[in-house]
């Protein structure tokens, strides 16, 4: 009801209900009036009827008028429909009347006018109550008046009647509101569609913004209707346009409009910015359809691009400024390559900004260091635009720039420098003496060079060259030349660090990596690594020999690339060595690993643990040719044997290191024929992005099958079947091949549990130096072996042997089944032992114990060299060193 329409229709309801009231009304009054008319012309009528009626005459003058008359009068009353027919004579009797009991009274009336002929009809008030009497004269022939006759009728009677049309006048006057009332209801509700439930108010603000709007806003609308005729027009479209005063209603073709302009806008079609002459004005013109917002036609918008034509072009150089800004942080840096990143910038800056672009760098930054302060000489690292022989300086370069060059005043100023003309200007031809001619030949003709300053230190400079038909370099110019080389100069910072971080971490891993492989005689060795794409990586090998003649090869990989998988896998090596001088199997050796990984790991001092890191250790044995091998998440190896089969020894696979939460680990062993190769190798080899583990395996069997091959020959044939230039992982590989000690350079004796037999093997094991030719060291052997099967005697228990093993060093080897450990000490001058093994450690060069399944063992190791003891010490110093000063 707040709204328009609301309002509307309550006012055409009020002024509906009030027309039918006066309808009504004036209803009644005209039926009263007119009832009031009916009675007195039918109370005339039946008064004159009567009083002309035959007879009447003679019944007057007849000796009893009532009894004749009477009668008649009631008869024409019922007739006439009126009260009553009354007759009355001159002298008042009444001969006639409705109620017999009024018969021959006299009564009192306005009968004069009668009596003196005339008719007539009033309302008075009589015996029925106020009513309407006509009263007629009765004349005889002779125009006498001889009686007098009057009709009353009640004005109740009347207003009877009157009330009976009532009803209808009602029923009519309701039927009508009702009508009147639906008729509203319906315009109402068709206003409130159009008006869309909008009030007074609202209406009314929304038309003054409307027209405010429309009038004051800086671009010419206009409505156009279904037939390409103009509706409305705003102020500015007017103006736009020079529209005529008595434009709106006219056909868009009768405008006065050119073609150009006239056609758009009557065709109807949409369009988004078109731009259109009109007059010497240059209009942006838009074309939208009204519908289905309003009846059927287009809203069109003018707007005025004159002024905006001149500044198109600079905002389309800002866009493409702006793109290529964009273009550089995508582009530039994608490595970590620092002349890479320098061609990049330059790259990306020709031709959409200059002509020709060179970069020059710091040497320290080329080789990762820390720039020093600003130079002028510098080494050239880019140059883009120019092709063949030209006469800029080449890539590589090392320029020493002018001191009064633009280059040097860069440098002291810390802020780009503009030569806008260099055929103007002589301050740029101190550098180029000797080529500035070729140089504007070339039609080089403005430069802009800028600092490479990232993190507030200098890395170098670039410059930027326009030519031929380039405008010259202006000072917006510089400004964005300014943004674009810092942008730059931050990959290039990113770059030379990285390039820091890996040249240290490549020194690193070179220094924790094996530089050779040590002499040993148990296998002959060859090995690769390859450095992954992403740098230096946590892959790492290592051939460790052991006594015995034995020896470790071990293969192992830490997740990752960088600084910290470098010196983790140098923890990790450094540690592998240390646990294998304790001569411990594989099995052992991994778990103490596994132990120290997972104790780093939860070392809260530690700046980061090593996660993801496995390993795979496998000792060989030259005697037995036997290989125990064990494995913590590493793959096992490969095994090929003499004949060229390729197998997977199946290697019971532990958890990776850290993870295996004290349980122990399960070793292989193997018994391999003479040159069998056994390649150690970690997951880069098999596995890669494209290629899964399966695929990887049954590469490496094609690549080992075949021939027989040396360990060298082995690994380049892998590498190059397996691996691309670049690989994505780091890949370390070791290919071992076996032999075996000559039978006749081991000698083995059964020592039974009696003092009295040491003699007896010494003396045997004498005899055997002499068939090795190894007399010389024959004394110092059978003091080692006698103090070494005394001690498994006196402490050990059955079964005791001792063997000889001639390799590159002789070593000695007594072994018992007692697991108790000796220990070398310093006896005190009242001890009458404790100084047997003091002087084999003395005379061997090492010497230890190795725990086996059912004892020990204590080996010595002598060098083959002449003379038994080391040749800083004799014997007899060997014997008194057991000895101090108080001993004596």
């Amino acid at each position: 009801m707040r709204s328009v329409a609301g309002e509307v229709f309550l006012l055409q309801l009020a002024v509906v209900m009030l027309l039918v009231a006066a309808a009504v009304v004036a209803l009644v009054v005209q039926a009263r009036s007119a009832a009031m008319l009916d009675a007195r012309h039918r109370t005339l009528a039946a008064a004159g009827t009567f009083a002309e009626s035959p007879g009447i005459v003679a019944a007057l003058r007849s000796p009893h008028p009532s009894a004749v008359l009477q009668p008649r009068a009631q008869a024409a009353r019922k007739i006439a429909e009126v009260d009553g027919i009354n007759v009355y004579s001159l002298d008042g009797v009444t001969l006639t009347h409705r109620d017999p009991r009024q018969i021959g009274k006299r009564v009192v009336g306005p009968f004069s006018k009668a009596a003196a002929g005339k008719s007539f009809t009033e309302t008075f008030q009589g015996s029925l109550g106020r009513s309407v009497v006509s009263v007629v004269p009765v004349k005889d022939p002779a125009g006498r008046v001889i009686a007098v006759v009057s009709s009353p009728v009640t004005v109740q009677n009347v207003q009877n009647m009157v009330n009976r049309q009532l009803p209808v006048v009602l029923g009519s006057a309701a039927a009508v509101l009702a009508l009147s009332a639906g008729g509203t209801a319906l315009v109402s509700r068709r206003l409130l569609r159009r008006t869309h439930g909008l009030g007074p108010a609202e209406m009314t603000r929304m038309y003054e913004h409307h027209d405010a709007v429309l009038h004051a806003v800086r671009e010419g609308v206009l409505i156009v209707g279904s037939g390409g005729r103009l509706l409305l027009a705003n102020d500015e479209a007017r103006r736009l346009l020079d529209l005529p005063a008595d434009a709106e209603g006219l056909p868009v073709a009768d405008l006065g409009l050119e073609e150009a302009i006239a056609g758009p806008i009557a065709s109807g079609r949409p369009a988004t910015d078109e731009l259109h002459m009109a007059a010497d004005r240059l209009l942006a013109l838009n074309i939208r359809p009204t519908a289905p917002y309003g009846p059927a036609g287009t809203v069109v918008t003018l707007r005025d691009t004159t002024e905006l034509r001149a500044l198109s072009g600079r905002a389309e150089v800002a866009r493409e400024r702006l793109k290529l800004l964009y273009d550089a942080g995508v582009q530039v840096g994608t490595t970590l390559n620092v002349e890479r990143t320098a061609e990049e910038l330059a790259q990306v800056a020709v031709p959409r900004f200059a002509d020709v672009v060179t970069v020059d760098l710091l040497d320290p930054v080329l080789r990762g260091e820390e720039p020093p302060e600003a130079s002028t000489e510098m080494r050239r690292t880019a140059v883009v635009g120019l092709r063949g022989d030209h006469p800029l300086s080449p890539v590589g370069e090392l320029i020493r720039f002018a001191p009064t060059g633009p280059v040097a005043a860069g440098l002291a100023g810390g802020r780009a420098v503009l030569e806008a003309d260099l055929r103007a200007t002589h301050r740029w031809r101190a550098q180029h003496q000797a080529n500035a001619l070729q140089i504007l030949d070339r039609g080089i003709h403005s430069l802009i060079v800028v600092p490479l300053r990232a993190r507030g230190v200098v890395l170098g400079m670039a410059g930027y060259w326009r030519g031929q038909d380039s405008p010259a370099f202006d000072e917006e110019d510089v400004s964005f030349a300014e943004e674009l080389t810092a942008r730059a100069a931050l990959s290039v910072d990113n770059a030379r660090r990285y390039t820091r971080e890996h040249h240290m971490a490549v020194t690193l891993q070179r220094s924790l990596l094996p530089r050779g492989v040590p002499e040993q005689s148990a296998v002959e060795v060859a090995h690769r690594y390859l450095a992954a794409q992403a740098g230096v990586g946590g892959d790492w090998f290592d051939v460790i020999p052991l006594p015995g003649a034995r020896v470790a090869l071990v293969v192992g990989d830490v997740v990752g690339h960088g600084l910290h998988a470098a010196a983790t896998m140098g923890r990790m090596r450094t540690a592998v060595y240390n646990f294998s001088t304790l001569d411990l199997p594989p099995d052992e050796l991994l778990s103490h690993l596994d132990e120290l990984v997972a104790h780093i790991d939860t070392d809260e001092q530690e700046w980061q643990g090593i996660t993801g890191a496995t390993c795979l250790c496998a000792i060989y044995d030259p005697v037995s040719g036997q290989v125990t091998a064990a494995t913590a998440g590493h793959p096992g190896p490969a095994l090929v044997d003499p004949d060229g089969t390729v197998s997977f020894p199946e290697v019971p696979v532990s958890p990776p290191l850290g993870l295996g939460a004290g349980l122990p680990m399960e070793t292989m062993t193997l018994t391999l024929p003479e040159g069998s190769r056994l390649a150690l190798f970690t997951d880069g080899l098999i596995e890669s992005r494209d290629r899964d583990p399966d695929a990887g395996l049954a590469a490496l069997r094609a690549a080992l099958a075949g021939p027989a091959r040396t360990p060298e020959e082995t690994c380049t044939v892998v590498i190059e079947a397996m691996l691309p230039a670049r690989p994505s992982d780091d890949v370390a590989l070791l290919v071992a091949r076996t032999r075996r000690l000559d039978p006749a350079r081991i000698a083995e004796w059964e020592v039974p549990p009696d003092p009295a037999a040491v003699s007896p093997v010494r003396n045997a094991c004498a005899r055997r130096l002499a068939d090795w030719g190894l007399e010389d060291i024959a004394f110092t052997t059978e003091l080692i072996l006698s103090e070494l099967i005394t001690n498994a005697i006196r402490h050990g228990t059955e079964p005791i042997r001792v063997r000889l093993l001639y390799d590159r060093s002789l070593v000695c080897e007594v072994s018992d089944g007692s697991s108790t450990s000796p220990h070398l000490r310093r006896a005190e001058a009242t001890d009458e032992g404790g100084r047997g093994l003091f002087l084999v450690a003395q005379f061997a060069e090492r010497w230890g114990t190795r725990y086996t399944d059912r004892g020990k063992i204590i080996w010595s190791e002598q060098a083959l060299q002449d003379g038994a003891a080391p040749p800083s010490m004799d014997l007899g110093e060997a014997l008194l060193a057991g000895w101090d000063d108080e001993g004596f």
